[in-house]
C-alpha cells in the first residue's frame, strides 16, 4: 500500500458492531469508480427506508443515479456551487487558520477533489422529500436525514464510503426537470457512494465531549467519569 491509498480490508457487515460503525463513518470524498454490486446497493437502500419517518408518513423517494449523462450535467452544477462557496477562496482557505475559515486544508482538498471527480463515483443517491418544495420549515430535514444516516451507515457496513453534500441545490429546478421529480418534491442532498481510495476506517477527530455537551442548561458542564 503506497502513501495515501486506502487501507482496504475485507468487510462483512455481520461482523461490524453498531457502535464501531457509528464511530467510524466520517465523510468519504476520495471514491473510486469500482462498481457496487446490485445486491449490495439494494441492501443499503433497504436499510435507508427503515429509518425514522415523522408519523411514519414516509413521504420520501430515493433517486439512484448511475447514468453517465445525468452525472455529467449535475456535476457541472455541483462545481458551480462549490466554486461559489469555497473554490474561489482557495488561497485563503488553504493558508488560513481552520478555526477562522471553518475548513482545514485537508478537508478543503478532499472537498475540492470530490467537486472535480464527483461524476466518477459509481452510484449517487438523491433523497427526495414530497410536499416540501414550498416549505419554509427550518426543521424539514428531520423527516428524512435520519434515514439518510442509515443509508450511510449501511454503506459503511459494506466498506463503501459516502458523504452528504448539497452544492447542486442552486440548480434545483433544472434538477427537477432532469430527474422528472414531482412538482411538490425537494431534493434534500446528493450522496455519492463508492469504495474509498484514500485513508482508512477510523474515528474522526472531534472536540472533547465536555466542550460540546451541556447538562440541563447551556454552559452547565459535567465531568465524564
Amino acid at each position: 500500500m503506497t502513501t495515501g491509498e486506502f487501507e482496504d480490508t475485507a468487510v462483512d457487515p455481520r461482523n461490524l458492531s453498531l457502535l464501531e460503525a457509528l464511530h467510524s463513518t466520517p465523510s468519504r470524498r476520495y471514491l473510486s469508480d469500482r462498481p457496487i454490486p446490485d445486491d449490495v446497493l439494494w441492501e443499503i437502500l433497504d436499510a435507508a427506508t427503515r429509518g425514522p419517518s415523522g408519523g411514519n408518513r414516509q413521504a420520501w423517494g430515493w433517486v439512484v443515479v448511475t447514468d453517465t449523462d445525468i452525472k455529467q450535467q449535475v456535476s457541472v452544477w455541483y462545481r458551480e456551487g462549490w466554486e461559489r462557496a469555497y473554490g474561489s477562496r482557495r488561497e485563503e482557505l488553504l493558508g488560513g487558520d481552520p478555526s477562522d475559515t471553518g475548513l482545514s486544508p485537508s478537508s478543503y482538498r478532499a472537498a475540492e477533489y470530490l467537486a472535480q471527480h464527483l461524476h466518477e463515483a459509481p452510484v449517487w443517491v438523491i433523497p427526495v422529500l414530497r410536499n416540501a418544495a414550498d416549505s419554509a420549515n427550518p426543521r424539514l430535514g428531520a423527516s428524512i436525514y435520519g434515514a439518510v444516516q442509515q443509508l450511510q451507515l449501511a454503506a459503511r457496513g459494506y466498506g463503501i464510503g459516502s458523504t452528504l453534500t448539497t452544492f447542486h441545490v442552486t440548480h434545483e429546478q433544472e434538477l427537477h426537470a432532469l430527474l422528472g421529480l414531482p412538482d411538490d418534491a425537494l431534493s434534500m442532498a446528493l450522496i455519492p457512494l463508492g469504495y474509498p481510495v484514500r485513508g482508512r476506517w477510523s474515528q474522526p477527530r472531534r472536540q472533547p465531549l465536555d466542550q460540546v455537551v451541556h447538562w440541563n442548561r447551556w454552559d452547565s458542564a459535567r465531568i465524564r467519569q
